[in-house]
């Protein structure tokens, strides 16, 4: 009766009288009537499409209203997502160790039937020459011994040994003092202390590596002596940073080894990353002002520089640093934003030198310790940091690109000191 009655309405005019019972109605209860019966035609249309279903949609109340969203705008056929991938407002997110971690690390898969070592695993089994030759030491010193002033100066000597350093030696053995003289002393308790001591030294310079990248390129210039691992450690910060999105170019500075600059170049196609280079024996300070100029040209985010570590020819080298740090200051202002140094672990007080040397020189602002695995000598680390308080923004056990880790203070305490988390 309704669909007679709104047909008929919406006849008038073509050739058809209107009923007198519409005519005799007034005008508002006829549009009453005409929107009653509407609502009956989208109600009666609704059942229909709902009949047709096998399995009714669930209640709106029900649905959260992100939910609603995402079903109107992903076809019922999309294949199930890979990982969210978000377009960032000024930069992409920085890895773990330049200030923000990384959320996402894509790790290598573990060899059939060996399980994946943690990183702290991975740290101690690297420091374990040192730790248990210091620890072996300790033991001995304590077996069947209260601490008394000899004992803590055998200790102190024993510490400065296994180059940990004078402040540190004389930390632990204030410390053990204080809290167990003229008392039966364990290695386990030595162990503890010490632990707890190296820790204090080293949380201070524990840091990310901060990237400014407000400029572009935010310039890193390497420096180190040669056989440190320069140039290795330059393609695992590449694999890192581009990993996270960031555009990295990579300069072959050491121009006097064909090696260096082939090595730097390999990295840069595994990476993603531009390479720039140039003959062997070239000037130094002129690939510098080259890489700058095209990594700002094709809006790199991070720049890395390599250089030369020749201390056979001290002179030579400290001037040849001095004029790639100017010519870079010259294309801006505060060029190089970054000067990260890499030492080498086993070369235990010889480091110590070399931080010296390349700080009065280049201005270094940061370090990598290398090679901490296979070497006794890991303590000097700690010596380094009690002395230049230098940031330690990254240390490596390894040749592995997983190798290269963040610096945790606490983490390297305990595995120096042979204990475990």
């Amino acid at each position: 009766m309704a669909l007679g009655f709104i047909k008929k309405i919406f006849t008038f005019g073509k050739d058809e009288a209107v009923p007198a019972s519409v005519a005799e109605t007034p005008v508002e209860e006829a549009i009453e009537e005409t929107e009653k019966a509407h609502d009956n035609l989208e109600a009666l249309a609704e059942e229909a499409e709902l009949a047709s279903l096998s399995e009714p949609e669930p209640e709106a109340e029900d649905v959260p209203e992100e939910a609603i969203e995402a079903h109107v705008l992903e076809p019922e056929t999309s294949p199930e997502p890979g990982p969210e991938v978000t377009e960032p407002a000024f930069a992409p997110q920085l890895p773990k160790g330049f200030a923000v971690a990384a959320e996402e690390h894509t790790e290598a898969e573990p060899e059939a039937g060996k399980p994946k070592l943690t990183w702290f695993q991975r740290l101690r089994e690297g420091l374990s020459l040192t730790s248990r030759q210091l620890t072996g030491q300790i033991t001995a010193l304590f077996t069947k011994r209260k601490l008394d002033e000899d004992t803590l100066e055998e200790l102190e000597e024993l510490l400065i040994r296994s180059d940990l350093g004078v402040e540190t030696a004389m930390r632990v053995t204030g410390a053990l003092s204080s809290e167990r003289y003229g008392k039966d002393v364990t290695g386990e308790d030595v162990s503890r202390i010490m632990a707890a001591e190296i820790a204090k030294v080293l949380k201070p310079v524990a840091k990310p590596l901060k990237l400014d990248l407000g400029h572009k390129p935010h310039v890193i210039l390497v420096v180190g002596v040669n056989g440190t691992g320069k140039t290795t450690t330059i393609g695992k910060l590449a694999a890192k940073l581009s990993g996270s999105g960031l555009k990295v170019t990579l300069a072959a500075g050491d121009t006097f080894r064909a090696a260096a600059i082939e090595q730097l170049k390999i990295w840069a196609e595994r990476t993603g990353s531009d390479f720039i280079g140039t003959k062997l024996g070239a000037d130094a300070a002129g690939l510098a002002f080259d890489a700058f100029q095209q990594a700002k040209a094709k809006k790199s985010d991070v720049l890395i520089i390599d250089t030369a570590g020749r201390l056979q020819n001290k002179t030579e080298l400290m001037a040849e640093l001095e004029k790639i740090v100017r010519v870079l200051a010259k294309l801006d202002p505060e060029a190089p934003h970054t000067v990260l140094q890499t030492l080498d672990a086993t070369t235990g007080q010889n480091a110590m030198n070399q931080v010296e040397i390349f700080r009065n020189v280049a201005g270094v602002g940061g370090l990598i310790m290398t090679k901490l695995d296979g070497t006794a000598r890991g303590g000097i680390l700690v010596a380094i940091s009690a002395k230049h308080k230098l940031p330690v923004y990254f240390i490596g056990v390894g040749e592995g690109i997983d190798d290269l880790e963040p610096f945790e203070a606490e983490d390297f305490a305990k595995a120096i000191a042979g204990i475990g988390h």
